[in-house]
């Protein structure tokens, strides 16, 4: 019993497996021999004891692998109309900004201009746009009126200044006794960008001949910049409405000789903004009704 007690124990402790068909007593070994002294035998009869186990060392990297060869690049083929040289290493906005002012400069019409616009493959608004956005108004040699980008509102519709912000804007005109029939309306770019983001530079740079041949086409005496967008494309500066607005300006058009008067004041949706905003909007709006009244030539 108690030597199966005792099984039990080794296997308790997973002492399972015998090694030798026989048991070993290894307390009843005579212990080892210690090592004698030093000098009393020969260098080559001293046991020289196992040097321990160096530390293991990480494995080696493995071998780099050659670079893959670059995949050759099939040059894209020129788009119809585009000038010679076109796949000589230029950017996109320098291939399509070229032939982009070929297309505005045929029209000698406003009617001409906007089939102009719709047949313009360069600037990617038009293919997400719902409608192209045309000048509206026939009023030339007195005021031209440029907004912002369309929003949803005039995508829509097609037409600029509609919705809520063309109606605040008639109210606005209203107060100093004019209206739409007084004037053209226009948006600086004749697409709606996706999500009303900011059109970005490439885009404004495609669209702005457009921009320049209406303005020769309509030669109004003076032009009103309402926004951010068409006061700094029109007067390259970079500052932001607040700066620009209060004071007429002249600026001079490619291939126009003669300058234009133009007046940048705030559009209407940012009139909801601050009080600021709203008297800043009043203010321009009194300097153009002077300015209308009196006559004269701008400062």
């Amino acid at each position: 019993m108690e030597a199966l007690a005792l099984l039990r124990l080794y296997g308790e402790w997973g002492a399972d497996t015998a090694l030798d068909d026989r048991p070993t007593d290894w307390l009843s070994r005579p212990a080892p021999s210690a090592l004698p002294p030093a000098g009393t035998h020969d260098a080559a009869q001293v046991s020289i004891p196992p040097r321990p186990a160096s530390r293991p060392q990480p494995p080696a990297a493995a071998p780099a692998m050659p670079a893959a060869p670059e995949p050759r690049r099939t040059p894209r083929p020129a788009a119809p109309g585009a000038p010679a040289g076109a796949e000589d290493g230029l950017p996109l906005i320098d291939r399509a900004v070229p032939p982009a002012p070929q297309a505005p400069a045929a029209p000698t019409k406003q009617g001409a201009q906007h089939a102009a616009r719709a047949g313009v493959d360069a600037c990617g608004l038009r293919a997400t746009a719902t409608h192209t956005v045309a000048a509206a108004g026939e009023a030339p040699g007195r005021l031209l009126l440029i907004g912002e980008p369309p929003d949803a509102a005039e995508d829509r519709g097609g037409t600029p200044f509609a919705g809520p912000m063309g109606e605040l804007l008639d109210r606005m005109l209203a107060s100093i006794g004019l209206a739409r029939a007084d004037m053209l309306l226009a948006p600086v770019i004749p697409w709606r960008p996706p999500g009303e983001r900011p059109p970005s530079a490439a885009e404004l740079r495609i669209c702005t001949p457009f921009l320049h041949r209406l303005i020769a086409l309509a030669a109004p005496r003076k032009v009103i910049a309402m926004g951010n967008t068409p006061a700094r494309l029109l007067t390259g500066e970079t500052t932001g409405i607040a700066r620009l607005r209060g004071r007429w300006r002249d600026i001079t058009l490619p291939g126009q000789a003669a300058p234009i008067a133009l007046l940048p004041m705030r559009h209407p949706s940012q009139l909801g903004a601050s009080p600021t905003a709203r008297r800043d909007a009043w203010k321009d709006l009194l300097l153009l009704r002077t300015t209308l009244d009196s006559g004269k030539d701008t400062d």
